[in-house]
């Protein structure tokens, strides 16, 4: 991924209405929590959720639309043709047809969600921790779609291309039992889940509900950080721990 050295001007989205901070900004408003362990799965995923509450307008400023990593072929590359080549990578390698139900999960602020929609005709559900992620997911897309707050449909989901996305804040270890309910009850084509396998404390049940959601011939799409076999001890402390302390 490329690497910015200078942090981001400070600017605003006239059409999100969202200010759009530096770190150097956000330092300003918050105090850095020190690392500190966790005494429970409940309390990790708490501090997932404000970790997201805070940090989004920040990602959103660096990374963009897409808070994940990109495929690079190419030194020139810049990060937003990387990051869209990743997802074009995924469907083709998983060979998704146009047009099926998605359920992405950990989909930060839509990103891909938006692009599965508008660029391959599906029908998207995002599943994030964060409210913030979800209010920002769902202005970015009534301004693609060119629309206002009072003609999103009651079902959530807004029409891009020939797809529609919503987005809903769910704890993802809960998906099995949300979409099973009678009053959400839905089934998927597609489970989809990029870089955010990390942030699940039991990934047994993760697969399990993935299952459970999945219709017959349905996939199962993931794209994450995955340690190799027989590392030394120098490039486990040098590469593993820092990532694995980022996930935590």
């Amino acid at each position: 991924m490329e690497s910015n050295t200078a942090a981001p001007e400070v600017q605003t989205d006239s059409q999100l209405h969202v200010p759009i901070q530096t770190s150097d900004e956000i330092s300003k408003d918050y105090e850095t929590p020190a690392p500190a362990g966790f005494t429970s799965f409940d309390a990790l995923k708490s501090r997932i959720r404000r970790h997201y509450e805070l940090c989004s307008d920040y990602y959103y400023s660096l990374w963009g639309e897409h808070i994940h990593h990109g495929y690079f072929l190419s030194a020139s590359d810049t990060k937003e043709v990387a990051q869209v080549r990743l997802i074009d990578h995924l469907l083709e390698t998983s060979k998704v047809p146009a047009g099926r139900t998605v359920l992405d999960v950990g989909c930060g602020i839509g990103g891909t969600a938006r692009y599965l929609a508008k660029n391959h005709g599906c029908i998207v559900t995002g599943l994030t921790i964060s409210g913030k992620q979800v209010e920002m997911a769902k202005k970015l897309t009534l301004v693609e779609a060119g629309i206002g707050d009072d003609q999103e449909n009651p079902d959530g989901f807004v029409k891009l291309g020939n797809g529609r996305a919503r987005y809903v804040e769910l704890d993802a270890e809960k998906m099995g039992q949300y979409f099973v309910d009678d009053s959400n009850k839905t089934s998927f084509d597609c489970v989809w889940i990029s870089e955010a396998m990390s942030h699940l404390p039991d990934k047994a049940l993760f697969f399990q509900n993935a299952s459970t959601l999945m219709n017959s011939g349905g996939k199962l799409v993931v794209a994450d950080w995955f340690k190799a076999e027989d590392l030394t001890n120098t490039q486990m402390e040098a590469d593993i721990q820092p990532i694995e302390g980022m996930s935590m």
